[in-house]
């Protein structure tokens, strides 16, 4: 397929025309021209659009698909197919399916599934078999079946020798173990964030202690086995510190947060609404302008959709009896285009793929097309029908956004939104 943007400005810092006003052409997935003016011929698509942008091709570090096992709340055929709408050509899929992915024949589905697809699959291995925090699963076999880290998706691995015998034993083949951060003991019965809402409300609160204590250990046993460690969807001021004073002392390791963290806080919880339940919980505004910050300054390394879809069976419920997560991938750019500069939004959509050792993308000729399409301007308001997965547990939901995410380029395919 040959096509033709027109007009668009290029958000790429490792691009000669980062920044520019350019056209582009895409010939069998390569780029293989770009310049102020290029004239088409009458085989290529054409794309023009006002304010419309390009950026090498956006990447999540944390995506749930449910196939296999929870197909009901979400398949990779349409996961994929949400992904390339939302602006992301490539995902890394979290061991959270049934049965869970720890060995290579687990692996080796997802990958099959994905095949041909414009939004790329990376799954990540579970670390333990089951995820149950016992034993190591098969991360070799895994990881040369395609698995490109590994962590237990929402559990944190309480047995510390462990984590301590994973960071050492992947060192063997260079890999990255994700440690979700969290003290069950802590924790307890927790729903929401402890605090003043929590209180008011009559929940029970979610100390940031659990979240920061657990950091802690995972650090101290980081600084002395080596290897490389990412730690996700941090939420708490003090671990950012944490993690600050980590790469100071030049421990390898690596943070993400998620978008919710940085767009709400648990203030939502006053209207008792489940789409809000997410774990770690929202915290309160110091927090989420800490987050920012750290987002700002390099502390945070990358930021993720944390797209987990979940049916209604597992979200109308009681508070307390509902399941943790919200859907993320329709609303991740447009919601963080409300309080970020845009360039800062693709270095953090697009810095994931270092960290996870993935090929790297840049805009320029002769380089593979892998490309996210979007506009920075206009308001609008997330209701249902902006929303693609099967579940529609989405904290978004009549939040008001920015810009629009018009598709991506990748695989040689393109996928646009058709409004």
């Amino acid at each position: 397929m040959n096509i033709i943007l027109k007009k668009v400005k290029v958000i790429d810092t490792t691009s000669t025309h980062h920044n520019q006003l350019v056209d582009l052409k895409i010939e069998n997935g390569l780029i293989t021209q770009i310049a102020n003016t290029i004239e088409p011929t009458s085989d290529e698509l054409i794309i023009k659009e006002d304010n419309l942008h390009i950026s090498p091709g956006w990447f999540d570090s944390s995506v749930c698909l449910g196939e296999p096992g929870f197909e009901e709340r979400e398949n990779i055929q349409n996961g994929l197919l949400t992904a390339a709408k939302s602006g992301f050509t490539q995902i890394a899929v979290e061991p959270n399916n049934n049965p869970i992915t720890d060995n290579q024949t687990i692996v080796n589905f997802i990958k099959q599934k994905a095949q041909g697809a414009t939004t790329e699959v990376f799954p990540i291995g579970a670390l333990t078999v089951g995820s149950k925090g016992t034993d190591l699963a098969e991360l070799f076999d895994m990881k040369n079946a395609g698995a490109i880290a590994f962590g237990d998706y929402k559990k944190a691995i309480g047995n510390a020798n462990v984590l301590k015998i994973a960071l050492q034993y992947v060192q063997d083949f260079d890999g990255l173990v994700i440690a979700y951060s969290q003290d069950d003991s802590i924790i307890g019965k927790g729903v929401a964030n402890e605090g003043t809402e929590a209180t008011k409300l009559g929940l029970k609160g979610i100390p940031a202690l659990s979240e920061e204590i657990q950091i802690a250990r995972n650090l101290f046993l980081l600084e002395y086995t080596g290897g490389k460690l990412h730690i996700p969807t941090i939420s708490t001021a003090k671990s950012i510190e944490l993690i600050k004073e980590a790469k100071k002392k030049g421990l390898q390791v690596t943070c993400s947060v998620a978008v919710h963290h940085l767009v709400m806080t648990d203030e939502k919880l006053r209207e008792f609404d489940t789409r809000y339940k997410v774990l770690p919980p929202l915290r309160d505004e110091n927090t989420r302008q800490a987050l920012i910050e750290a987002v700002k300054d390099g502390t945070i390394d990358c930021i993720t959709s944390e797209h987990n879809p979940l049916d209604i069976e597992h979200k109308k419920l009681e508070f307390d009896k509902a399941s943790f997560g919200t859907i993320g991938l329709e609303s991740a750019f447009t919601a963080l285009n409300t309080i970020l500069p845009v360039d800062v939004i693709v270095e953090k959509l697009t810095k994931a793929r270092a960290i996870f050792q993935l090929e790297k993308v840049s805009i320029k000729e002769g380089e593979k097309a892998n490309l996210s399409l979007f506009t920075t301007e206009g308001e609008y308001t997330f209701t249902k029908k902006n929303i693609l997965s099967k579940s529609h547990n989405s904290a978004f939901l009549n939040l008001q956004l920015k810009g629009k995410v018009i598709g991506c380029i990748n695989n040689n395919n393109i996928t646009l939104n058709k409004e």
